[in-house]
C-alpha cells in the first residue's frame, strides 16, 4: 500500500506526549504542527481527514467568535485544505465567516 512518510521525525508520539490525539479511520493519529501523524513500521505516515458525508467541504456557515487569525486553534489537514479544530469540529475560514466541516473525535 502506498503511503506518505513524514521524515525526519525524531519525536516519539504516545498518549502522554502532549499532542492532540484524533480517532481517524479506526486508529489514533497525532496532530502535530498541522500534520496528522500515524505510527507505522518504525516511521510516521502523513494522514488527512477525507472529504466525506461526515466531513464535507461545503459552505455551511457556523457561529465562530475568533475569526481564526492568530487564535491558537490547531490546524487539521482536510481534503486539499486545512481546517481549524474547535471543540471537536472542523472550522474552515471562508470569506467573512467560518464553515462547519463536521466533527472529529478527540481522544
Amino acid at each position: 500500500m502506498s503511503h506518505t512518510v513524514h521524515e525526519p521525525h525524531p519525536h516519539v508520539h504516545s498518549e502522554h506526549c502532549g499532542h492532540i490525539r484524533i480517532l481517524h479511520d479506526g486508529h489514533v493519529d497525532y496532530l502535530h504542527d498541522g500534520h496528522l501523524h500515524y505510527p507505522h513500521e518504525g516511521h510516521y505516515d502523513e494522514h488527512v481527514i477525507a472529504v466525506s458525508a461526515d466531513n464535507p467541504d461545503i459552505c455551511a456557515p457556523i457561529a465562530c467568535q475568533c475569526g481564526h487569525d492568530g487564535c491558537g486553534h490547531p490546524l487539521v489537514p482536510h481534503g486539499d485544505h486545512y481546517d481549524y479544530l474547535v471543540d471537536g469540529r472542523l472550522h474552515h475560514s471562508h470569506g467573512d465567516h467560518c464553515d462547519d466541516h463536521g466533527p472529529v473525535t478527540v481522544v
